[in-house]
């Protein structure tokens, strides 16, 4: 490396900063253009954090090619759109999910091809005159451009003879539609104990001590298989903790049938939020499930990280509704209340711009209690029982006895009095009951502990009485 002599000037440019949720983890599963990263073989099946877009692009790799790569719709939501992390990522496209390309007459401008396809892997590609293969680094280099596109140049020096304008190229690129439902849903090795697609949220908290309570497929979550089975790992995380999923109903469906396909279609969890149709912001598309879960994330954050506040009436980042061929709709009040009347969240047009409108989970309206049905209500007693867990778990294999006893109902009190001085709960309390704690199952070491709480439903409905009063006409002959 030659010696520098002189004066030179870069420039940096200062990164957004990616809001820090402690509480709310998103966790996406899809497809990534996995062959722009430096070891793509690493990016399959495991889980992927990234607080801001350029850690994503360098895990992950980006594409604007959204419905091929559908976690790219993610990352760009989250960390351009919101400025939001961390966020955790699951990619099930496999470096052996490939269209081979045989070598072909290639083009060279200057010394320069571009190969026109996005996905091209790097260790596939070979470049030949014929008779003759070429070695790469030393007659010719390989390097992505802005758009995901892969630039082959020529090396001055090297063997390739100098104004060469064709050459043989061969590759393999990235096959998205190779990846199928199975692949999503995944599953566990019974002799290895690997897992794949869905099965790795059970390797959230695991690696990272975060636990995922938010999961979303889009592209995918329109399956009623995927999204069954969404809502089964959101019930049983680790064994201990509990999710939410975010579906995306079936939005090839107008919105007069799509009520009666989420019945159809079995999306009617508790742990469930539906969300219908998609939207556009600034001529992308996004599925409506990520726009939804980007809104949870910046509310809870808003709430120091505590799933208070309904999604609903909060602004999304759309600006117009469209049906899956992309052409908009245009779903009226009056009909967005009926989506939410069947336990679908949507977005309205409002002075300000689109909103989330719809506050109830996928178990509305088969159930009308606050705890199944409201969203935030639902959130917050998942929330309330996987922080019980984090909180206590240094007591397990604490001796038995009365110190044990008060002190944990002592600080859980403590800390379930401030979740209500802070108005995150109405009222709540913990005690422990003999009744629940009879002295063999005391002497066998298990204590029970019941847990009372009253998150805030969201104002669902408010009304004003308007009447004409006569008697204010007096004030037009007084004195």
């Amino acid at each position: 490396m030659s010696e520098f002599h002189g004066v030179k000037a870069s420039e940096t440019f200062i990164p957004k900063a990616a809001v820090v949720q402690a509480n709310t983890l998103p966790i996406y599963f899809g497809t990534a253009p996995i062959n722009l990263v430096a070891d793509p073989a690493a990016a399959v099946n495991r889980v992927i954090m990234a607080n801001d877009l350029d850690e994503f692009k360098a895990k992950l790799g980006y594409s604007d090619d959204w419905k091929s790569f559908t976690l790219c719709e993610a990352a760009h939501a989250h960390f351009v759109v919101n400025e939001q992390g961390p966020i955790a990522f699951v990619n099930v496209l496999d470096v052996a999910d490939v269209e081979a390309v045989s070598p072909a007459a290639a083009t060279f401008v200057d010394g320069i091809h571009t190969i026109d396809k996005e996905g091209v892997l790097k260790s596939s590609v070979t470049v030949g005159d014929g008779t003759k293969t070429y070695v790469k680094d030393k007659d010719y280099t390989l390097t992505f451009n802005e758009a995901g596109k892969l630039v082959i140049a020529i090396v001055s020096g090297g063997v390739i003879p100098t104004g060469t304008t064709s050459l043989q190229v061969g590759y393999s690129a990235l096959k998205p539609s190779a990846v199928n439902a199975a692949r999503i849903i995944g599953g566990t090795d019974a002799e290895t104990g690997v897992r794949t697609g869905l099965e790795l949220i059970e390797d959230v908290f695991v690696e990272t001590s975060f636990v995922p309570n938010l999961i979303v497929a889009p592209g995918w979550s329109h399956d009623p298989v995927i999204a069954a089975v969404m809502v089964a790992k959101a019930k049983d995380i680790n064994g201990l903790f509990e999710a939410h999923a975010v579906t995306d109903l079936d939005a090839s469906k107008k919105y007069p049938a799509i009520p009666e396909w989420k019945k159809e279609n079995g999306y009617t969890d508790h742990l469930q939020t539906n969300t219908y149709p998609m939207a556009t912001y600034q001529g992308r598309v996004y599925h409506m499930s990520t726009l939804v879960t980007a809104d949870m994330v910046a509310t809870d954050q808003a709430n120091g990280g505590i799933p208070v506040q309904t999604p609903s009436n909060q602004p999304i980042t759309a600006d117009g509704l469209v049906y899956a061929d992309k052409s908009p709709v245009a779903i009226p009040f009056d009909q967005a209340n009926i989506l939410n009347s069947n336990g679908i969240v949507t977005g309205i047009r409002w002075q300000d711009g689109f909103r989330a409108w719809g506050n109830r989970t996928g178990a509305y309206p088969e159930y009308t209690d606050a705890q199944r049905t409201f969203i935030p209500v639902r959130r917050m007693f998942s929330y309330i029982k996987n922080n019980l867990i984090l909180r206590y778990w240094q007591q397990v294999d604490d001796p038995l006895d009365r110190r044990l006893i008060e002190s944990v109902t002592d600080d859980a009190n403590i800390w379930i009095n401030g979740l209500v001085g802070a108005g995150y709960l109405l009222g709540g309390r913990v005690e422990f009951r003999a009744s629940d704690n009879p002295t063999d199952q005391l002497g066998n070491g298990k204590m029970v502990y019941r847990v009372f709480i009253t998150p805030p439903s969201p104002a669902q409905e408010i009304e004003f009485i308007v009447t004409y009063d006569a008697s204010y006409l007096a004030a037009l002959t007084a004195a």
